[in-house]
Parts: C-alpha cells; structure tokens; sequence
C-alpha cells in the first residue's frame, strides 16, 4: 500500500523547497508587503479619525463656549437696553416736570400783571367814581389836577391788601 519511493520523496522535497522560494520570492514578500501596506493604511486612516475626532471635540467646545459668551453678551445688552431706557423715561419725566413747573410758574406771573392790571384799573375807576361822588357833594367841580392829587393821597393812605 504505501511504498515509500526515495527517488519520489528527494523529487517531492526539492520541488516544495524550490516551490517555498518561489512563492517566497515571487508571492510572500509581495503579499505580506501589501499586508503590510494594508496595515499602515488603516493605521494612518485610524490616526486621522481620531485627530479628526478630537478636533471636532475641541470644536464643539469652543462653538459652546463662543455660544456662552454670546447668551452673556445678549443679556448684557438687554440690561444696559433696560437701564438706558429707565434712564431715558426717567430724563423725560424730569423734563416734562421741569417744563410743567416752568408754565405753572408763567401762568402765576401773568396772572399777577393781570391782577396789578385789574387793580390799577380799578384804583382808575374808583377815583373817577369818588370825585363825581364828592363833586356832586360839594357841588363844586374841582380841576383834574385836584381830583388826581386827592385820589392819590387817598390811595396812598388806604391799607395794601
């Protein structure tokens, strides 16, 4: 069943040494080369996903960040918007204050000239009506020099109310 054949087992041997070369020479070197090609490609492809991976991170970061700052910032400008108009209604109120002051104090003055108006007409009218008064008692007519002096020194010794 099984003869062994020295001349088949030297032909045999030489023919896998000789084949091991070629394949060592011819397919090994090239095959693991690409292995090993293969794996610095993937190791080089993993690397820059990771670095990739991590600057997105630190871009996500600073996107947070820069976000924060512009929350502050909103609210910062909303409460300097809020206080500016505080400021501002509070400047108006103040002027329409002064200007209400202002008028009222307009209007008391023109109301005095026209009170010391009112009363210096009256002062006229009352002389008038006291010398035809104390003409028609005399039954004399005085000048109008006369009746101005007495209406003077009349007015002058009546009290100031």
């Amino acid at each position: 069943m099984l003869d062994p054949n020295p001349g088949l087992i030297v032909w045999t041997t030489i023919t896998f040494i000789l084949l091991l070369i070629v394949l060592r020479r011819f397919a090994w070197k090239p095959l693991l080369k690409t292995l090993h090609d293969r794996e610095d490609s993937v190791r080089s492809t993993l690397e820059r996903a990771d670095a990739a991976r991590a600057d997105a991170e630190r871009a996500l970061e600073d996107n947070r960040l820069q976000l924060a700052k512009a929350g502050e910032e909103s609210q910062k400008i909303l409460r300097e918007g809020r206080a500016l108009g505080e400021k501002l209604k509070q400047e108006m109120i103040n002027q329409a204050n002064r200007q209400s002051r202002r008028m009222v104090d307009q209007a008391r003055q023109e109301i005095e000239r026209d009170k010391d108006a009112a009363l210096s007409q009256l002062r006229g009218e009352v002389s008038a009506l006291a010398l035809q008064v104390a003409g028609k008692i005399l039954n004399e007519t005085l000048d109008e020099k006369k009746h101005r002096d007495l209406i003077d020194e009349s007015l002058r010794n009546l009290p100031k109310n």
